[in-house]
């Protein structure tokens, strides 16, 4: 590293589809629009935006763009420089009844969906993944939470940690991030959102660019 400072932290960032319920997922404008957003407003110092992915708000749907995108970061930081530094997937979502953001610590091995998902699936209390054991097994997220949302209070903003990210395609989605981010040693964070009519767009933006400040900011190992 030497006089070049700290490697930089590189950040892959996905947002979901419209679903049944929600006519318009905010974290699929949110998404679509970031790269040009930060680019405007200015990248945080020591962070790369890897990529911008919309998934569809389905839970094995979903899993075949969510695993392209988890190989990619995987290869091209081993095809990187040996000090390319840290990589974090940061997953968007919505949380329509919520009026704040939510920063999730954990996803559990449980898919018991309150509704079909975009493509039909509508599993009852099955496992994520069965080679885990039961639906009460649970991944953390190695970043710290507390720390982040404490950070981003400092900040203005409306966000506390939360244990509890669903059992509907958000925590799916998750569960799967958690487990390929630990075996591969990097990171995975899930941010739950309220609708446009809770907080404006404007303001989930700038929620979004101060997010990833702090990200940068952070002395991961």
């Amino acid at each position: 590293m030497g006089s070049e400072g700290p490697s930089p932290v590189t950040v892959h960032v996905t947002g979901f589809k419209r679903f049944y319920g929600v006519a318009e997922n905010p974290t699929e404008k949110i998404v679509r629009n970031l790269q040009s957003f930060v680019e405007k407003r200015g990248m945080p110092k020591g962070l790369v935006l890897g990529s911008c992915t919309i998934l569809e708000a389905a839970g094995q749907g979903a899993l075949g763009p969510l695993y392209e995108l988890l190989e990619s970061s995987v290869v091209n930081r081993e095809c990187g420089s040996p000090n390319q530094g840290q990589v974090i997937l940061l997953h968007f979502g919505v949380n329509s009844g919520s009026h704040r953001f939510a920063l999730e610590n954990q996803a559990v091995n449980e898919a018991t969906f309150r509704c079909p998902d975009e493509l039909g699936w509508k599993p009852q209390r099955v496992p994520i993944m069965s080679s885990d054991g039961s639906i009460l097994q649970s991944r953390q997220t190695t970043l710290p939470v507390k720390e982040i949302s404490k950070s981003l209070q400092q900040m203005g903003y409306d966000v506390a940690p939360s244990d509890d990210a669903g059992r509907f395609v958000c925590n799916y989605v998750y569960y799967h991030s958690l487990r390929f981010a630990e075996k591969h040693g990097i990171r995975s964070l899930f941010v739950h959102f309220p609708l446009f009519l809770a907080i404006d767009e404007e303001v989930q933006m700038q929620f979004v660019a101060s997010l990833l400040e702090v990200l940068a900011s952070l002395n991961l190992q």
